[in-house]
């Protein structure tokens, strides 16, 4: 077939790289603008355009997508599809139905589960046990299209965000490809989605991260892997952030305030919840490399009663 591209972050190359190895022409792969980046300001490149001009595919990277000019651009290569993952702007009817089989875009949940901008996150810090990708024939609604096919996958009991980001972006790809294949030959059975039993997985901000410890243990571990690697999970020690990248639940109450620290181990520190204990096993303090607790314990004086705040 000859698709058009759309695609911006990390999470859609290996989409990318599935249709170009898998004999789909792409003639086009339309991207985000470039950003600076760092304190130079240097121009980077979006992801899904670095891996476009690996494989001599033409790039476009409109401000809006919308603008009249825009959809006549898109207009001009005559595309069977386009395949849209993680875009970053949203398509008006007119390119919606421009080609031939539409526009198919394939979304990290197993729908209509975890609609929106961070299903990733969302399904680790809920707790959920299996999640998946799915491909839907797009509409005018946010993530409401027809569904066509969807690829399982299970998540570990230590998965972070980071990890099942991975894990979905292979699944993504393969379906993708499997899914432009039953368009072609016909086999493709479209299934209208329901209501979603999950909140609309919203957007992530730095504010999230932030521990509430009258939280019970458990959610407060889920919240540290779901936003692991971004934004991270944090609180407050000795007035500094500090960032959590790994913790444990342990059983057990102390009847001591939510947040403060009840014990030190040599491999990391404990701290009451709400309900349980969160063993604390690698932070980051500022200016500082991430670190194992039981290094940053050797380093730094950690007292017992201290109150780690919720609210920075």
């Amino acid at each position: 077939m000859k698709v058009i591209f759309m695609g911006t972050p990390e999470f859609s190359v290996g989409t990318l790289k599935a249709l170009a190895e898998a004999g789909h022409e792409v003639v086009l792969a339309v991207t985000q603008p470039d950003k600076p980046k760092g304190r130079g300001g240097r121009m980077q490149y979006p992801p899904v355009k670095e891996m476009a001009l690996e494989y001599g595919i033409p790039v476009f990277q409109p401000k809006k997508i919308r603008a009249p000019e825009c959809v006549e651009e898109l207009r001009k290569y005559e595309a069977d599809i386009m395949v849209v993952i993680a875009f970053g702007q949203i398509l008006p009817k007119e390119i919606l139905e421009m080609t031939p089989y539409g526009c198919v875009n394939v979304h990290a949940s197993l729908l209509p589960k975890y609609r929106g901008a961070a299903p990733i996150q969302w399904a680790v810090i809920n707790g959920e046990k299996v999640t998946g990708v799915t491909t839907m024939q797009m509409d005018e609604g946010l993530d409401t299209g027809d569904m066509l096919l969807k690829e399982e996958v299970i998540l570990d009991e230590e998965e972070t965000g980071g990890s099942l980001h991975d894990k979905l972006a292979e699944a993504g790809a393969r379906l993708c490809v499997r899914t432009l294949k039953a368009l072609e030959d016909g086999s493709a059975v479209r299934e209208k989605q329901g209501e979603s039993p999950t909140e609309y997985a919203r957007m992530l901000t730095k504010e999230l991260g932030s521990i509430d410890w009258t939280q019970d243990a458990l959610s407060i571990e889920r919240l540290v892997r779901g936003l692991n690697p971004w934004p991270s999970a944090y609180t407050d020690w000795n007035g500094k952030v500090m960032k959590i990248w790994e913790a444990k639940v342990m059983e057990g109450e102390t009847g001591k305030a939510p947040g403060t620290i009840v014990k030190i181990e040599k491999d990391g520190f404990l701290v009451q919840a709400g309900a349980g204990l969160l063993k604390i096993l690698e932070l980051q303090i500022p200016g500082k490399k991430r670190m194992k607790a039981d290094a940053f314990l050797r380093g730094y004086q950690v007292e017992e009663g201290t109150m780690l705040a919720s609210n920075i």
